[in-house]
């Protein structure tokens, strides 16, 4: 049995499928924006503070999980598994 185990700089470094490429920057989004609710320079009420500190922990976290995704060399769910041809027209 072939070992697949890399180390976490390794897998960072691996491609990244598209489907976690879409989540890394929706998560890079929710972290600015909370980022942007913590900074304000106005006083805000605390339930929106704390709102966006939820945001800042959930874009970091999704953005964390999504960057570790790897992309494998076989993608066999994409691949046909039938070769269907059009009939043939006489």
């Amino acid at each position: 049995m072939k070992s697949n185990s890399l180390n976490l700089v390794e897998r960072v470094k691996a491609p990244t499928p598209k489907w976690f490429k879409i989540i890394r920057n929706i998560g890079i989004t929710l972290t600015a924006v909370g980022a942007a609710i913590l900074t304000a320079p106005i006083a805000l009420p605390a339930t929106i503070v704390t709102v966006g500190g939820y945001l800042i922990l959930g874009g970091t976290v999704a953005t964390a999980i999504s960057q570790t995704a790897m992309q494998t060399d076989n993608n066999e769910e994409t691949k046909p598994t039938e070769n269907f041809s059009e009939p043939k027209k006489e």
